[in-house]
């Protein structure tokens, strides 16, 4: 039986080997010599969330030290980590220097959510990781307690307050979020939010809430949205969700009361048959969450585990 985190390899952005060196982050010098050596790689990301790609669409673009201080003089790098030889370094320019450097280095742009579906799979979580970092610093700009401004440490990785009488210190926030396959017998539970097209559905998802673990906010979400019961769930596997700054914690679990009672988040919730997501994937009468999404990977699990069909074939046949 394949483990939670062989699971989780399978999801997108979460197939990041990289050493993020977090115990060397407040050692100056050495960051700086880092920042320096010929194995430093500049990943370029504009305002707007997007990276730099190579014109091929292969892998993101990477700079030397020497193309960033000249590209982008006094630009402030953040430390990524080490892979392969290579320290990585994330670098934000804003809207027009990146139009430029595009330009200048025959390069494209590209956003996230893109990016996971053509990038391998360590390029696809590199960006993802330097998404949500930069996000957090574009974000963090004054202290949440006197609102005096914010010096970067800790290679981009703590925002301190200026002010001498606070001093207060801020780290980068990521929000929890649980996502769930319910099953009852042969079927599962799927919903479809307002703003899906119809005959979409997708697996129940929500914030995990102050003071509460995470099988009880599966039962809380999954009876707010659809008004089932659920009793005994478990970890399935986890996925970086940059969307802005959260981490998607997948569940499968089994009803209690599989009385559908619709609750103000969804235009509808059902139950689906083994049968019916066959027959609707065959017609292409019926539309799943994108691969990109660990829904589908749970999706595809309670398929493989109840009746042993692949998701994948059926999508292909279909």
């Amino acid at each position: 039986m394949r483990t939670s985190s062989a699971r989780s390899r399978d999801n997108a952005f979460a197939a990041l080997e990289l050493d993020r060196a977090s115990e060397r982050r407040d050692d100056a010098t050495w960051l700086a010599e880092r920042a320096q050596a010929p194995t430093a790689r500049y990943l370029i990301l504009g305002a707007d969330g997007r990276a730099l790609i190579t014109a091929e669409r292969r892998s993101l673009q990477e700079f030397s030290s020497a193309d960033c201080a000249r590209l982008l003089p006094g630009a402030m790098p953040s430390f990524l980590g080490s892979a392969s030889g290579s320290d990585y370094f994330l670098v934000c320019a804003d809207d027009a220097s990146t139009v430029r450097l595009a330009a200048e280095s025959s390069a494209a742009a590209l956003d996230l959510r893109s990016a996971a579906a053509s990038l391998p799979a360590f390029h696809a979580g590199l960006f993802a990781y330097a998404r949500g970092l930069a996000h957090w610093q574009q974000r963090m700009r004054y202290c949440t307690a006197c609102a005096a401004p914010l010096a970067l440490e800790a290679g981009g990785h703590r925002a301190k307050c200026t002010n001498p009488q606070c001093g207060i210190e801020h780290f980068p926030r990521t929000d929890p979020a649980i996502i769930v396959i319910v099953g009852d017998g042969d079927r599962c539970l799927l919903g479809r939010g307002p703003q899906w097209p119809e005959r979409r559905y997708s697996t129940l998802a929500g914030f995990v809430e102050p003071g509460e673990t995470l099988e009880d906010a599966v039962r809380r979400e999954v009876f707010e949205e659809a008004g089932v019961r659920v009793g005994e769930c478990d970890y399935h596997s986890s996925q970086p969700w940059p969307f802005p700054a959260s981490i998607m914690l997948g569940f499968t679990a089994r009803a209690e009361d599989p009385t559908i009672r619709l609750g103000a988040e969804l235009a509808e919730a059902r139950w689906f048959s083994v049968d019916e997501l066959v027959d609707g994937l065959k017609a292409r009468t019926l539309g799943l969450s994108s691969p990109l999404s660990v829904s589908y990977r749970l999706i595809e699990h309670w398929l493989r585990q109840t009746a042993g069909l692949e998701l994948s074939t059926l999508i292909q046949d279909g």
